[in-house]
Protein backbone atom coordinates (compact mmCIF):
# COMPACT_ATOMS: atom_id res chain seq x y z
CA UNK A 1 0.00 0.00 0.00
CA UNK A 2 1.57 3.27 -1.14
CA UNK A 3 0.48 6.06 1.20
CA UNK A 4 2.53 9.23 1.42
CA UNK A 5 4.07 10.04 4.78
CA UNK A 6 2.53 13.52 4.64
CA UNK A 7 -0.95 12.01 5.01
CA UNK A 8 0.10 10.25 8.20
CA UNK A 9 1.69 13.44 9.56
CA UNK A 10 -1.57 15.34 8.94
CA UNK A 11 -3.56 12.52 10.54
CA UNK A 12 -1.24 12.70 13.56
CA UNK A 13 -1.78 16.45 14.03
CA UNK A 14 -5.57 16.13 13.73
CA UNK A 15 -5.56 13.24 16.23
CA UNK A 16 -3.32 15.20 18.60
CA UNK A 17 -5.53 18.28 18.52
CA UNK A 18 -8.89 16.62 17.80
CA UNK A 19 -9.41 19.56 15.51
CA UNK A 20 -8.99 20.04 11.77
CA UNK A 21 -8.57 23.80 12.14
CA UNK A 22 -5.87 23.63 14.82
CA UNK A 23 -4.02 20.98 12.83
CA UNK A 24 -4.12 23.26 9.79
CA UNK A 25 -2.70 26.15 11.83
CA UNK A 26 0.19 24.05 13.16
CA UNK A 27 0.99 22.63 9.73
CA UNK A 28 0.64 26.04 8.00
CA UNK A 29 -1.80 24.65 5.42
CA UNK A 30 -5.49 25.24 4.77
CA UNK A 31 -8.23 23.39 6.63
CA UNK A 32 -9.54 22.05 3.32
CA UNK A 33 -6.11 20.52 2.60
CA UNK A 34 -6.21 18.81 5.98
CA UNK A 35 -9.71 17.45 5.34
CA UNK A 36 -8.74 16.27 1.86
CA UNK A 37 -5.66 14.46 3.19
CA UNK A 38 -7.65 12.68 5.91
CA UNK A 39 -10.32 11.62 3.42
CA UNK A 40 -7.59 10.26 1.13
CA UNK A 41 -6.04 8.29 4.01
CA UNK A 42 -9.42 6.86 5.04
CA UNK A 43 -10.09 5.90 1.44
CA UNK A 44 -6.72 4.20 1.04
CA UNK A 45 -7.14 2.29 4.31
CA UNK A 46 -10.83 1.68 3.62
CA UNK A 47 -11.42 2.61 7.26
CA UNK A 48 -13.09 5.49 9.04
CA UNK A 49 -10.58 7.19 11.35
CA UNK A 50 -12.51 10.17 12.75
CA UNK A 51 -16.04 10.82 13.93
CA UNK A 52 -17.01 14.36 12.95
CA UNK A 53 -19.68 15.88 15.17
CA UNK A 54 -21.05 19.26 16.16
CA UNK A 55 -18.80 19.34 19.22
CA UNK A 56 -15.65 18.52 17.29
CA UNK A 57 -13.69 15.50 16.20
CA UNK A 58 -13.01 12.20 17.94
CA UNK A 59 -11.11 9.10 16.92
CA UNK A 60 -12.79 5.87 15.98
CA UNK A 61 -11.39 2.69 17.58
CA UNK A 62 -9.49 2.10 14.36
CA UNK A 63 -8.24 5.67 14.46
CA UNK A 64 -7.04 5.25 18.06
CA UNK A 65 -5.15 2.08 17.07
CA UNK A 66 -3.49 3.78 14.11
CA UNK A 67 -2.68 6.84 16.21
CA UNK A 68 -0.61 4.79 18.66
CA UNK A 69 1.53 3.39 15.85
CA UNK A 70 1.85 6.70 14.01
CA UNK A 71 2.77 8.49 17.27
CA UNK A 72 5.70 6.10 17.74
CA UNK A 73 6.72 6.41 14.09
CA UNK A 74 6.63 10.23 14.19
CA UNK A 75 8.67 10.19 17.40
CA UNK A 76 11.33 8.00 15.75
CA UNK A 77 11.39 10.18 12.64
CA UNK A 78 11.78 13.33 14.77
CA UNK A 79 14.52 11.65 16.78
CA UNK A 80 16.30 10.63 13.60
CA UNK A 81 16.10 14.18 12.23
CA UNK A 82 17.47 15.56 15.51
CA UNK A 83 20.35 13.09 15.43
CA UNK A 84 21.15 14.06 11.84
CA UNK A 85 21.16 17.72 12.87
CA UNK A 86 23.51 16.93 15.76
CA UNK A 87 25.88 15.25 13.32
CA UNK A 88 25.73 18.29 11.01
CA UNK A 89 26.42 20.54 14.01
CA UNK A 90 29.33 18.27 15.05
CA UNK A 91 27.68 17.55 18.38
CA UNK A 92 28.13 13.82 17.67
CA UNK A 93 29.34 11.59 14.87
CA UNK A 94 32.46 9.80 13.68
CA UNK A 95 35.49 10.68 11.59
CA UNK A 96 37.47 7.72 10.25
CA UNK A 97 40.91 8.37 8.77
CA UNK A 98 43.28 5.97 7.04
CA UNK A 99 46.90 7.11 7.23
CA UNK A 100 50.45 5.84 7.63
CA UNK A 101 52.27 6.01 10.97
CA UNK A 102 54.70 8.60 9.62
CA UNK A 103 52.11 11.00 8.22
CA UNK A 104 50.09 10.58 11.43
CA UNK A 105 53.00 11.58 13.61
CA UNK A 106 54.62 14.31 11.56
CA UNK A 107 51.64 15.88 9.81
CA UNK A 108 48.24 15.02 11.28
CA UNK A 109 48.98 14.92 15.00
CA UNK A 110 48.57 18.66 15.74
CA UNK A 111 45.43 18.83 13.59
CA UNK A 112 43.93 15.80 15.31
CA UNK A 113 44.64 17.35 18.70
CA UNK A 114 42.98 20.65 17.80
CA UNK A 115 40.00 18.97 16.11
CA UNK A 116 39.45 16.83 19.20
CA UNK A 117 39.55 19.91 21.45
CA UNK A 118 37.14 21.82 19.20
CA UNK A 119 34.70 18.94 18.58
CA UNK A 120 35.09 16.62 21.59
CA UNK A 121 31.83 14.76 20.87
CA UNK A 122 33.03 13.57 17.45
CA UNK A 123 34.63 10.15 17.73
CA UNK A 124 37.99 9.96 15.94
CA UNK A 125 39.01 6.60 14.48
CA UNK A 126 42.55 6.49 13.07
CA UNK A 127 43.55 3.40 11.09
CA UNK A 128 47.31 3.17 10.43
CA UNK A 129 48.10 1.50 7.13
CA UNK A 130 50.38 2.01 4.14
CA UNK A 131 49.18 4.52 1.54
CA UNK A 132 47.97 1.77 -0.80
CA UNK A 133 46.12 0.00 2.02
CA UNK A 134 44.58 3.30 3.21
CA UNK A 135 43.12 3.87 -0.27
CA UNK A 136 41.70 0.33 -0.25
CA UNK A 137 40.02 1.11 3.09
CA UNK A 138 38.60 4.30 1.58
CA UNK A 139 37.18 2.46 -1.44
CA UNK A 140 35.59 -0.20 0.77
CA UNK A 141 33.89 2.46 2.93
CA UNK A 142 35.90 1.68 6.08
CA UNK A 143 37.38 5.20 6.32
CA UNK A 144 36.11 8.64 5.28
CA UNK A 145 39.47 10.18 4.32
CA UNK A 146 42.88 8.80 3.47
CA UNK A 147 46.19 10.65 3.74
CA UNK A 148 48.77 9.13 1.43
CA UNK A 149 52.22 9.40 -0.05
CA UNK A 150 52.03 10.39 -3.70
CA UNK A 151 52.18 9.54 -6.53
CA UNK A 152 49.07 7.39 -6.48
CA UNK A 153 46.62 6.93 -9.34
CA UNK A 154 43.10 5.52 -8.96
CA UNK A 155 40.07 6.50 -11.06
CA UNK A 156 37.74 6.03 -8.07
CA UNK A 157 39.63 8.54 -5.93
CA UNK A 158 39.55 12.33 -5.83
CA UNK A 159 42.94 13.54 -4.68
CA UNK A 160 44.13 16.88 -3.29
CA UNK A 161 47.85 17.53 -3.06
CA UNK A 162 48.47 18.95 0.41
CA UNK A 163 52.19 19.60 0.16
CA UNK A 164 55.55 18.37 -1.11
CA UNK A 165 58.23 16.33 0.64
CA UNK A 166 61.81 15.47 -0.28
CA UNK A 167 63.34 11.99 -0.05
CA UNK A 168 67.01 12.11 0.97
CA UNK A 169 69.78 9.82 2.15
CA UNK A 170 71.20 10.15 5.66
CA UNK A 171 73.97 8.45 7.57
CA UNK A 172 75.70 8.40 10.95
CA UNK A 173 79.34 8.85 11.90
CA UNK A 174 80.45 5.59 10.25
CA UNK A 175 79.98 7.28 6.88
CA UNK A 176 81.42 10.68 7.74
CA UNK A 177 83.85 10.33 4.80
CA UNK A 178 80.83 11.01 2.53
CA UNK A 179 79.75 14.20 4.28
CA UNK A 180 81.81 16.68 2.28
CA UNK A 181 81.16 15.58 -1.29
CA UNK A 182 78.36 14.68 -3.67
CA UNK A 183 77.89 10.94 -4.18
CA UNK A 184 76.65 9.43 -7.44
CA UNK A 185 73.55 7.24 -7.33
CA UNK A 186 75.50 4.25 -8.62
CA UNK A 187 78.13 4.67 -5.90
CA UNK A 188 75.42 5.06 -3.28
CA UNK A 189 73.82 1.79 -4.37
CA UNK A 190 77.04 -0.05 -3.45
CA UNK A 191 76.83 0.93 0.23
CA UNK A 192 74.65 -0.91 2.77
CA UNK A 193 71.22 0.70 2.41
CA UNK A 194 68.29 0.93 4.82
CA UNK A 195 64.84 1.33 3.24
CA UNK A 196 61.19 1.05 4.07
CA UNK A 197 59.63 -2.27 3.15
CA UNK A 198 58.58 -2.99 -0.41
CA UNK A 199 54.82 -2.46 0.02
CA UNK A 200 55.24 1.23 0.81
CA UNK A 201 54.50 3.94 -1.75
CA UNK A 202 57.64 5.83 -0.70
CA UNK A 203 59.86 2.81 -1.36
CA UNK A 204 58.25 2.24 -4.77
CA UNK A 205 58.76 5.88 -5.73
CA UNK A 206 62.47 5.91 -4.87
CA UNK A 207 63.11 2.52 -6.47
CA UNK A 208 61.40 3.62 -9.68
CA UNK A 209 63.60 6.73 -9.75
CA UNK A 210 66.75 4.61 -9.47
CA UNK A 211 65.45 2.20 -12.13
CA UNK A 212 64.93 5.17 -14.47
CA UNK A 213 68.69 5.74 -14.09
CA UNK A 214 69.42 2.08 -14.82
CA UNK A 215 70.22 1.20 -11.19
CA UNK A 216 68.70 -1.75 -9.35
CA UNK A 217 68.58 -1.30 -5.57
CA UNK A 218 69.13 -4.18 -3.16
CA UNK A 219 68.81 -2.78 0.38
CA UNK A 220 70.42 -4.77 3.18
CA UNK A 221 67.73 -3.74 5.66
CA UNK A 222 63.98 -3.25 5.02
CA UNK A 223 61.76 -1.90 7.79
CA UNK A 224 58.09 -1.12 8.30
CA UNK A 225 58.53 2.21 10.09
CA UNK A 226 60.17 5.49 9.09
CA UNK A 227 61.28 6.02 12.69
CA UNK A 228 62.98 2.62 12.70
CA UNK A 229 64.80 3.52 9.48
CA UNK A 230 66.16 6.61 11.24
CA UNK A 231 67.16 4.64 14.32
CA UNK A 232 68.96 1.95 12.32
CA UNK A 233 70.90 4.69 10.55
CA UNK A 234 71.68 6.29 13.92
CA UNK A 235 73.46 3.13 15.09
CA UNK A 236 75.46 3.05 11.84
CA UNK A 237 73.93 -0.03 10.21
CA UNK A 238 73.82 1.68 6.83
CA UNK A 239 72.79 4.69 4.76
CA UNK A 240 69.05 5.33 5.08
CA UNK A 241 66.52 6.68 2.63
CA UNK A 242 64.17 8.95 4.61
CA UNK A 243 61.79 11.86 4.18
CA UNK A 244 63.64 15.08 4.98
CA UNK A 245 60.62 16.87 6.48
CA UNK A 246 60.02 13.96 8.86
CA UNK A 247 63.68 13.65 9.93
CA UNK A 248 64.45 17.20 11.03
CA UNK A 249 65.22 16.44 14.66
CA UNK A 250 67.90 13.92 13.70
CA UNK A 251 69.41 16.37 11.18
CA UNK A 252 69.19 19.42 13.43
CA UNK A 253 70.89 17.83 16.44
CA UNK A 254 73.58 16.24 14.28
CA UNK A 255 72.61 12.65 15.03
CA UNK A 256 72.44 12.03 11.29
CA UNK A 257 73.93 13.86 8.36
CA UNK A 258 72.40 14.36 4.92
CA UNK A 259 74.36 12.72 2.10
CA UNK A 260 74.46 14.96 -0.96
CA UNK A 261 73.88 13.16 -4.25
CA UNK A 262 74.73 14.27 -7.75
CA UNK A 263 71.19 13.49 -8.93
CA UNK A 264 68.65 14.35 -6.20
CA UNK A 265 65.36 12.45 -6.05
CA UNK A 266 62.51 14.67 -7.35
CA UNK A 267 60.07 15.91 -4.72
CA UNK A 268 56.81 14.05 -4.26
CA UNK A 269 53.58 14.95 -2.55
CA UNK A 270 51.39 14.18 0.42
CA UNK A 271 47.79 13.81 -0.73
CA UNK A 272 44.32 13.89 0.78
CA UNK A 273 42.05 11.26 -0.77
CA UNK A 274 38.25 11.19 -0.97
CA UNK A 275 35.92 8.90 -2.87
CA UNK A 276 35.00 10.48 -6.18
CA UNK A 277 31.34 11.48 -6.34
CA UNK A 278 30.71 10.82 -2.64
CA UNK A 279 30.08 13.70 -0.23
CA UNK A 280 32.38 13.93 2.75
CA UNK A 281 30.70 13.98 6.16
CA UNK A 282 30.31 17.17 8.18
CA UNK A 283 33.13 16.01 10.46
CA UNK A 284 35.35 15.26 7.48
CA UNK A 285 34.72 18.67 5.96
CA UNK A 286 35.43 20.37 9.28
CA UNK A 287 38.74 18.51 9.59
CA UNK A 288 39.79 19.44 6.05
CA UNK A 289 38.80 23.06 6.67
CA UNK A 290 40.97 23.08 9.80
CA UNK A 291 43.94 21.66 7.91
CA UNK A 292 43.62 24.15 5.05
CA UNK A 293 43.18 27.11 7.39
CA UNK A 294 46.18 26.26 9.56
CA UNK A 295 48.37 24.85 6.83
CA UNK A 296 52.00 25.67 7.66
CA UNK A 297 53.81 27.78 5.11
CA UNK A 298 57.17 26.15 5.71
CA UNK A 299 57.18 24.12 8.91
CA UNK A 300 56.74 20.85 7.06
CA UNK A 301 56.49 21.50 3.36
Amino acid sequence: MDIKLDHYKIFFEVANNLSFSRAAEQLFITQSAVSQSVRHLESQLDTRLFIRGKKGVSLTPEGELLYEYIKNAIFLIDKGEREIQKIKNLETGNLRIGVSDTISRYLLLPYLEKFNRTYPMVNLQIVNRTSIQAVDLLKSGQVDLAFVNLPLTDDAIEMERYGDVQDIFVAGSRFRFLYDRAVTLRELADYPLIFLEKNSNTRNYVENFFLSKGIQLTPEIELGSHDLVLEFARINLGIACVTQEFSRQYLTDGTLHKIDVTDPIPKRGIGICKLKGVSVSAAGNAFLKLMRRERPSSALF
